[in-house]
């Protein structure tokens, strides 16, 4: 499908200039980056994209529940928690990745478009349950602007094109909201225009954030 391959060409820049994957898969048991394991992150992906990816040969299956062996789960349930209009997929592991196919979630995460309560996208911020996990959410200096920018591109694209998704999406972005206001914390924001917030949950309002004034956590907070 044409439209998936100008998209994968597009959203092909490198998060960072190092390799972030060795950053964090000693911190996990598996010894693999935690955004490329099945065991902690399930890809879901357009059902379209995914009539795409059956083309490109038997690298990505249908999500079954049964891929992590010490952790098997019914897919059922983790599909109830997943946008309809995407479905689970898994892929035979980062041994053999294909990266010329992954899918636009391996592109994008940790990240999502946050979209503020007048429906804009904005800018990409953080999926939070991550945050101790993701080497790149405790480093988000590191993130390219190349990437930035091609994220806000595919995003453009794909929020016009699909009205679905830019609701989902502006509905998970107002559920991250309640989140960082119980908690009592900003949420971080690498704007559309190249700067750095943090929004706050209540008001919205942007607050610059300097080189090197992100938090930390987890096993990154020693760095």
């Amino acid at each position: 499908m044409k439209f998936f391959d100008d998209l994968y060409r597009d959203f092909d820049e490198p998060l960072t200039r190092l390799d972030c994957g060795l950053k964090c898969a000693p911190h996990n048991p598996s010894g693999k980056p935690f955004c490329c394991d099945i065991c902690q992150v399930v890809p879901a992906v357009y059902e379209v994209e995914w009539l795409h990816l059956q083309t490109t040969g038997d690298f990505w299956h249908e999500y079954r529940g049964d891929e992590c062996p010490g952790d098997p789960c019914d897919p059922e349930e983790v599909l109830a928690e997943t946008p309809s209009h995407m479905l689970l997929l898994a892929c035979q592991g980062p041994e053999r990745c294909r990266r010329e196919i992954r899918s636009v979630s391996c592109r994008q995460f940790p990240f999502f478009p946050y979209i503020t309560e007048t429906g804009r996208f904005i800018g990409l911020t953080v999926e939070p349950a991550f945050r101790d996990q993701c080497w790149v959410i405790s480093h988000l200096d590191e993130v390219t602007q190349a990437y930035r920018q091609a994220f806000v591109r595919v995003y453009d694209n794909l929020l016009s094109r699909w009205e679905h998704d830019l609701e989902a999406y502006a509905e998970y972005s107002h559920d991250l909201r309640s989140q960082y206001a119980e908690r009592r914390e900003r949420i971080p924001l690498l704007h559309r225009n190249g700067k750095n917030y943090l929004v706050s949950p209540g008001s919205g309002n942007l607050y610059p954030v300097q080189p090197g004034g992100w938090r930390q956590y987890g096993p990154y907070r020693e760095e």
